[in-house]
């Protein structure tokens, strides 16, 4: 273990630097080779921070969660600093392990505000330490907290930003139905995307075309395609949380971005968006997609324009045979 430093009492300025302040200090106190505070979201655990001495762990490395100690000591099946972690069984079995050398385990969970899990921060060591090391157990804690309360602030300042850089970008609005142009969507993704990778956080985006709408033109004249189109923004608004984005970005294409949003969150908003444009009477083919950390959101972009394509396809086809539909439902 090393000898014992001060920690550094500068104000760290956002989670970013105040993890990096904590690594650095966590090292020089504990030693051990790798210090990290990791984000977990659905089956990945993604590296945030580093403090790495040998293993060469890399910020933005993506691991499985279920192979790592740390999902078992959130379970409670192993203790949250293990000298020798060979000696405990859930770790010994840990598949990550057999990746790379782990002779002790040190991990406590970091929280959100609601207690929920935001990921760990957490380190490892090729060698055995000495059993003295599970003292520092109320330390590490201590640092976790701290860490999670700077967390909880961060976001709080981030969530400001972002109603911010919406409020600043109102005048790239489609006059016909008040949402975000798409000059607006460029922007804001483009800012969501820097929150993302900073955070690791989950996302999705939802693909929309209003079928038949040059159909509505063409048979009942522009304004009954431009209700359509109205309608349909309406019903899309109504079912985003206050996080959330949508603009009009062609004709008859929308966009939506759901902001810290995972896989159950996803599959609940398109739920509200297609129920939406049920009860709003409005036709569309829809396709979703989710954010993959590491990737630009841009890239879901593109996957969820192909899902939603797929869809069209698979509409038409079960409208073959039969009379397209000429207006809303």
């Amino acid at each position: 273990m090393a000898s014992d430093s001060p920690i550094n009492t500068s104000m760290p300025s956002d989670f970013e630097a105040a993890a990096r302040d904590a690594l650095a200090f966590l090292h020089d106190r504990l030693g051990f080779d790798l210090w990290m505070v990791t984000r977990t979201e659905g089956d990945d655990w993604v590296v945030l921070h580093t403090e790495d001495h040998g293993y060469n762990v890399h910020e933005g490395t993506v691991l499985k969660w279920a192979d790592s100690f740390c999902s078992r000591m959130i379970r409670g099946e192993g203790p949250r600093i293990a000298p020798a972690s060979d000696a405990v069984t859930a770790y010994a079995k840990a598949p990550i392990g057999q990746q790379v050398p782990i002779g002790a385990y040190a991990g406590v969970p970091l929280n959100h505000p609601d207690g929920s899990l935001f990921g760990t921060l957490c380190a490892i060591d090729p060698k055995p330490q000495p059993d003295t090391i599970a003292d520092e157990l109320p330390l590490v804690e201590l640092i976790a907290r701290l860490l999670s309360r700077v967390l909880e602030s961060d976001q709080r300042l981030l969530e400001q930003s972002r109603r911010a850089d919406r409020a600043e970008n109102q005048a790239m609005c489609d006059p016909l139905t008040g949402l975000y142009n798409r000059r607006g969507w460029d922007r804001l993704l483009a800012s969501e995307q820097s929150r993302c990778q900073r955070y690791a956080s989950p996302a999705c985006v939802v693909s929309i075309d209003i079928d038949g709408l040059k159909t509505v033109n063409d048979t009942q004249g522009h304004a009954a395609g431009d209700a359509v189109l109205k309608a349909a923004a309406d019903a899309l608004l109504t079912g985003l949380r206050d996080q959330d984005l949508v603009a009009r970005v062609g004709g008859d294409e929308f966009l939506v971005l759901g902001v810290e949003c995972d896989a159950q969150g996803a599959s609940a908003l398109v739920d509200r968006l297609t129920q939406g444009l049920e009860q709003a009477n409005v036709y569309a083919s829809i396709g979703l997609s989710h954010h993959q950390t590491g990737q630009p959101l841009a890239h879901a972009v593109e996957r969820a324009d192909q899902a939603m394509y797929t869809d069209k396809r698979s509409r038409a086809s079960k409208r073959s045979g039969s009379t397209p539909p000429t207006q809303p439902r």
